[in-house]
């Protein structure tokens, strides 16, 4: 029901934009496409999904013998999942995957997954703080949104890196939660503990991860930035670099279906100073596909994770 409900804002989002949007003008945009941009940047999926898929393979314990294979397998199911399952609920079914297939216990399983999508939204958040520091042209809205990106960075990584925080942060949190939530919080609280133990062991691998992490959104916002280049238009990269992450910070409201209308809006606002509305909204379709393109790549090799997607269902029903 939560899907459908997604889609159906998402739909009603899109149309509104596009009745405000010269819709020939938007045909005209993606038609002139540079040909060879456009095949470069669609082309960043593969690298992108390559050094996800690495980071995932050093984030597992060697006797886990995970492969550079496996891994991406794992990274391109995950995508199809969250097609279809609400909150990218397809990245925690990853640790199922890795349970079944005899890589992980549960418990640490789900630890590394918490640290992979931790490590994901702060380095998202580190690059937007960067773009917004150096971003040229601040008002109130960017002094705003400045201080609360470099809030949320700073308890993100007051959360992973001090332990008795954690425990304060997960307390409050569960307080002020309702019943349902307060219980999943309190088995987030564990395996939060448990991440923490087996990262911080290790300073040399988390020093390797948080670098390889900084780096794949790196490329995200370069692939972004490239869209810009084959639809013929121009942003400045650290203008882009700001501004990007915060139109996929607004995808990752849990209003729309896979974040489409509420990035597609964010694109078109925050880039109007740049180029016009029908180009933002070519940028959003090509973001968009940011996402579908793994999906479809993940497809053939969904069949062999649909037990443990039943266990999944399972187990989000309790």
């Amino acid at each position: 029901m939560k899907r459908f409900i997604s889609i159906f804002v998402s739909t009603l989002i899109l149309v509104i934009l596009y009745n405000k949007i010269d819709f020939a003008e938007l045909i005209k945009v993606l038609r002139e496409c540079d040909p060879f941009w456009l095949t470069v940047s669609l082309g960043m999926v593969i690298p992108i999904t390559f050094f996800t898929g690495w980071r995932l393979k050093q984030l597992v314990p060697a006797q886990a013998k995970l492969g550079i294979w496996e891994a991406n397998k794992l990274i391109l199911a995950a995508s199809v999942l969250n097609m279809v399952l609400p909150s990218k609920m397809g990245d925690i079914a990853k640790s199922y995957f890795m349970k079944e297939r005899g890589h992980l216990s549960g418990s640490l399983s789900l630890s590394i997954v918490i640290f992979e999508k931790a490590c994901d939204m702060l380095s998202l958040l580190l690059w937007c703080a960067f773009g917004l520091l150096l971003y040229p042209q601040k008002d109130v809205f960017f002094w705003a949104m400045t201080a609360g990106i470099l809030s949320g960075l700073i308890f993100g990584l007051l959360m992973l890196g001090s332990k008795g925080f954690a425990r304060f942060g997960f307390t409050i949190l569960r307080r002020i939660a309702p019943g349902k939530i307060e219980q999943k919080l309190g088995s987030l609280q564990a395996s939060w503990g448990e991440m923490h133990d087996y990262f911080w062991g290790n300073p040399a691998q988390l020093t390797r991860i948080a670098s390889m992490s900084i780096f794949v959104w790196f490329l995200h916002l370069l692939q972004i930035w490239l869209f810009i280049l084959a639809l013929n238009a121009w942003a400045p990269p650290v203008i882009s670099f700001a501004l990007s992450p915060l139109a996929i910070l607004a995808g990752l409201l849990p209003l729309t279906f896979a974040g489409v209308g509420t990035r597609d809006a964010a694109l078109i606002t925050l880039y109007a100073p740049y180029f016009g509305a029908a180009t933002g909204a070519a940028l959003g379709l090509l973001c968009t596909s940011r996402y579908f393109l793994p999906a479809i790549g993940g497809l053939p090799f969904l069949n062999q994770y649909l037990s443990t997607l039943k266990q999944f269902k399972k187990a989000s029903a309790r």
